[in-house]
């Protein structure tokens, strides 16, 4: 057992299924000599050589360009999106070219290819370098949505991605970078999909997602300490696939349910995931499905505005006692 960094763990997760599988290939901007604009990519040229960790033009459709042709010709590539808002400069590649094919071909050909990137608020990036996108993605069909929120997780899912023969979009908290867990050595695999209970509690039941699930049971274990309020804490993990059968079970134990989420309000994934426990959980609600959000608007680089606009553990804390009996 290692203690890592969410950053260190995102060069061994690479490694770990390029040192697997000769067909795994990484490009991206920066991502070889310089070992990435937030450091996260560092020493993989110097292993793999510029044959397999390659530097490309800044050109995010050159980046994706690439990548889908080289999945359809028999590799793995992982391709890097340096922000997580500049999948707006190469939507039609990921949305009607990289998500379609294996449809419109019927299945002759198959895209297993992973592209990651750095996604979300935090870090006093301003309006166009701080968005997290992870409900864009979510509502293409043919994507799977990735989004881990500790270091053993990140490794554990990306080799899940890297190894399914579907194209999956992989989100990065940039806030959690720094952030430390412990991860087990040797080869680490988890299975897309499937969400994990971070916290047990009888009384609500918090759901979050990457940045938000350290948040979330930071919240609970204050609403233990001072309210006697017990919140049970969901880590969603993957919103394609959407694991809503542990969702569904944690509220029928709690019966109430509220989620953290970062996008903004407005047709945030959390809008999604309530709407089908409205319809598949409404005889286990003991009251409304509440939704923690950012508000809808482009998010301030001024450190108290982004910190006022980001869901906090005071505001998660004083929503869920104004919502509990």
């Amino acid at each position: 057992m290692a203690q890592l960094t969410y950053r260190e763990a995102v060069a061994r997760a690479i490694a770990q299924e390029m040192r697997r599988d000769e067909s795994v290939v990484f490009l991206g901007e920066d991502v070889g000599a310089a070992g990435g604009v937030f450091k996260a990519t560092a020493g993989l040229l110097e292993e793999f050589g510029p044959r397999r960790v390659r530097d490309t033009p800044i050109s995010e459709q050159a980046v994706l360009g690439a990548a889908m042709g080289a999945a359809m010709t028999g590799l793995r590539p992982i391709a890097e999106i340096m922000f997580s808002d500049f999948f707006a400069v190469c939507w039609d590649i990921v949305a009607n070219e990289i998500a379609k094919t294996r449809y419109m071909t019927n299945g002759q050909v198959s895209l297993p290819l992973v592209i990651r990137s750095a996604n979300g608020g935090g870090l006093r990036f301003g309006a166009q370098h701080s968005q997290a996108v992870e409900n864009w993605a979510m509502a293409v069909p043919g994507l799977k949505v990735v989004a881990p929120s500790s270091p053993a997780d990140l490794i554990g899912l990306f080799a899940a991605a890297v190894r399914d023969p579907d194209p999956v979009l992989f989100f990065e908290a940039k806030s959690l970078y720094p952030v430390r867990g412990e991860v087990p050595d040797g080869e680490i695999v988890e299975e897309l999909g499937r969400a994990k209970v971070v916290r047990a509690g009888a009384d609500v039941t918090i759901v979050a997602l990457a940045s938000m699930v350290p948040r979330a049971l930071a919240a609970a274990a204050e609403l233990s300490r001072t309210h006697g309020i017990e919140a049970g804490v969901v880590d969603l993990r993957s919103l394609v696939a959407l694991d809503v059968t542990t969702v569904l079970a944690e509220l029928a134990m709690t019966g109430r349910l509220f989620t953290v989420e970062e996008n903004p309000r407005l047709c945030g994934w959390g809008a999604e995931l309530v709407s089908v426990l409205a319809e598949d959980g409404f005889t286990s609600l003991d009251g409304p499905l509440i939704r923690i959000t950012t508000p809808h608007v482009p998010l301030p680089a001024a450190d108290s505005l982004e910190d006022a606009a980001l869901p906090t553990v005071a505001r998660i804390v004083e929503t869920v006692v104004k919502n509990t009996d």
